[in-house]
């Protein structure tokens, strides 16, 4: 059974940092793909950041780019999404999420996966 569980989340003024992790268990193979998406009140899910261990592919949202970095401790089944510079406009529920698959990252990113963390909530104050 795969299962997510983010953590790291909290309130920090504009202009701050926060790095949030997700552990992730329950892939047999190495072929699997591992992503950030946020989700603001009245707006859609957005994939802000995914990575492809399967071709090691990496996306980041427009949004993001040059703020956020994600990365992994394969020796811990770890994911992390270090947000730098962070603006009122990024606060949001941040949900891990896994896919089982060879997709490229970008694409899961835009088309969603297939597994679920909690989330966890991220509040930037102005």
């Amino acid at each position: 059974e795969v299962q997510l569980v983010e953590s790291g989340g909290g309130l920090v003024q504009a202009g701050g940092s926060l790095r949030l992790s997700c552990a992730a268990s329950g892939f047999t193979y190495d072929d699997y793909a591992i992503g950030w998406f946020r989700q603001a009140p009245g707006k859609e899910r957005e994939g802000v950041s995914c990575i492809s261990f399967s071709d090691g592919s990496i996306y980041y949202a427009d949004s993001v780019k040059g703020r956020f970095t994600i990365s992994s401790d394969n020796a811990k089944n770890t994911v992390y999404l270090q947000m730098n510079s962070l603006k009122p406009e990024d606060t949001a529920v941040y949900y891990c999420a896994g896919d089982a698959s060879r997709l490229r990252s970008s694409y899961l990113c835009n088309a969603g996966m297939d597994y679920w963390g909690k989330g966890t909530l991220v509040t930037v104050s102005s």
